[in-house]
């Protein structure tokens, strides 16, 4: 990851906004968090700027230079010149004001520097020959080329940045001196730090704003006049385009903004179709003024260039130009590790994905990526998981949810907050001897079913479970649970066929009460004997008791 950029823990997952506005696909998702290739990345700050949980940070210098300041050390700043844009209506004057309070020796605008680039860049135009000549101003443009485009390392101009040229000019003039950069841009922080010596500390505009704020230190509106300032204008497209004073017949002169067509315009220079041409190259759309920075903070295109047009003069600084070996900068071919795998290995990962045929790569970008191809190039490279492909995850989960629905044998209706039926299953179709779906999607549940049910649910809240219901029309019996998904405003009604269930235990209880009838007669019928015995042997007992009265009696007479 580059070290001037962090990232934090956040809610991202299924977002792959980064992705899909990463021109150069420099982001790999592990653990649902996105994750920066440092040596892919070349720090256009696109990621920074469209993040919806800001989970992609600037490293903040702050500390680091309030720390050169209690140094005692003499720390100068180079003022980028969009800061007008940034800040509007505060000038130069007003600006070094203010960064005295927080105890800078001094601040200039680095549109100094820029003087000494665009002059350089005449001087190459006239004198050496180019072919094709691209600026290096912007270390974005310079990492895309230096990452992605090595063949056109030739074309880029061995000259440092307006940062990098007022930097030794100060520490020309201020030995002793630390110097901070301060303006809208991430990639400068890479730059500062990549190319030791010249520039200290790089700060940008929000940090700077931030600062103020926490001393207190407001910023006073003036802006006073210079017309020996037409450097102003570089921050904007086509800027060093209009600070060159002398331009070579046989060049054609263009400025491009934005990464996109940087690419584009490198493949063509690529392709050799393009020659005898100056290019002026901004990977941010507008320039230095649609910064990363001002961009996600201040996103004003048109009144920022007015700001800008109208502070600039209309002459040079009046600054001596360095010497041309001062001005010298070299860039190396920065190789990326990530391998490219075969057709084979590709097309193994698109059927992975659900990917079959080429009808199947439906080329939808949710994922991030332009292509189901160039997707399947990043699950290889370990950037991509199978599981970005949000169609494929549709589809599948559709799938499963559809077997299940289709396969159980519970009958299931689906309604809205009207109690229009939305799906119903063929389980729930046989229940009710309705022959196709769409003979009741759409309509009123109470063609089918009595709606008192789903009525109470939906004023209450409260679902059902497991009611027993008799549905009298289909002479079936069911268990009926009903749920109300306040969320998606469905209401869901599961039911259990329980007719034979319901048959068999009135089949049961039938033979229960026969049995007990029949115990019932067979009891009465034993209790009629035993009483019909019971009085036989009470008459048997007295006749008995009589004889026996009579033969006592005439034992006794005699």
């Amino acid at each position: 990851m580059p070290n001037c950029m962090t990232l934090k823990k956040s809610n991202c997952k299924n977002c792959y906004k980064c992705i899909r506005h990463c021109p150069v696909k420099s982001i790999r998702f592990s653990g649902n968090q996105a994750h920066i290739i440092g040596n892919e990345c070349i720090l256009c700050g696109q990621c920074f700027v469209v993040c919806p949980q800001d989970a992609k940070q600037i490293v903040d210098e702050t500390e680091k230079v309030k720390v050169m300041l209690q140094s005692g050390a003499r720390v100068v700043v180079s003022l980028a010149p969009s800061f007008i844009a940034n800040y509007e209506g505060v000038g130069i004057k007003s600006m070094r004001n203010a960064l005295k309070q927080l105890g800078f020796f001094d601040v200039e605008e680095t549109a100094v520097g820029a003087t000494f680039v665009k002059s350089e860049y005449e001087r190459i135009l006239k004198e050496d020959n180019k072919d094709i000549l691209i600026s290096s101003c912007c270390h974005s443009v310079n990492l895309l080329i230096q990452k992605y485009f090595p063949n056109e390392l030739q074309y880029l101009a061995d000259v440092v940045s307006p940062m990098q040229a007022h930097g030794l000019d100060l520490k020309k003039r201020y030995p002793d001196a630390k110097v901070v950069f301060i303006g809208p841009c991430v990639a400068k922080k890479d730059e500062a730090e990549h190319y030791e010596g010249i520039i200290d500390a790089v700060l940008t505009f929000e940090e700077l704003t931030a600062w103020l704020n926490d001393e207190g230190i407001e910023l006073t509106q003036e802006i006073l006049k210079n017309e020996q300032s037409r450097a102003r204008l570089f921050p904007t497209t086509g800027g060093i385009l209009k600070t060159m004073q002398e331009r070579e017949e046989k060049y054609t002169y263009m400025a491009i903004d934005g990464v996109e067509n940087c690419i584009a315009a490198l493949k063509d220079i690529e392709s050799g179709k393009i020659h005898n041409c100056f290019i002026e190259m901004s990977a941010c759309i507008g320039s230095c003024i649609g910064g990363p920075v001002m961009e996600k903070y201040h996103r004003s295109p048109v009144k920022d260039f007015m700001a800008v047009s109208r502070f600039a003069g209309k002459e040079d600084f009046d600054v001596a130009q360095p010497d041309t070996v001062s001005l010298k900068k070299s860039f190396e071919f920065i190789e990326r590790r990530s391998q490219n795998p075969s057709d084979d290995e590709i097309n193994n990962i698109l059927r992975q994905m659900g990917k079959f045929k080429p009808s199947d790569e439906l080329n939808c970008g949710s994922c991030g990526y332009n292509t189901c191809r160039e997707k399947a190039i990043a699950i290889y490279q370990g950037k991509a998981e199978i599981s970005m492909c949000l169609p494929f995850l549709k589809d599948k989960a559709e799938s499963f949810s559809d077997t299940i629905v289709k396969n159980t044998p519970n009958g299931l209706i689906v309604l809205n907050e009207n109690l229009e039926v939305q799906q119903i299953n063929a389980a729930a179709r046989k229940i009710m001897n309705i022959r196709r779906a769409s003979d009741i999607l759409g309509d009123q549940v109470v063609r089918i079913l009595d709606p008192a049910v789903f009525l109470e649910v939906l004023r209450t809240g409260r679902g059902v479970s497991d009611k027993r219901v008799y549905l009298a029309e289909y002479q079936r019996y069911v268990e009926q649970t009903v749920v109300y998904d306040k969320d998606y405003h469905l209401l869901i009604c599961i039911m259990r066929d329980v007719t034979d269930e319901e048959n068999e235990r009135e089949k049961k209880e039938s033979i229960s009460r026969q049995t007990v009838e029949i115990a019932d007669n067979v009891v009465d019928k034993q209790m009629r004997i035993v009483q019909e015995i019971a009085s036989l042997l009470g008459e048997t007992a007295a006749e008995t008791k009589i004889a026996l009265s009579k033969l006592k009696e005439s034992i006794s007479d005699e």
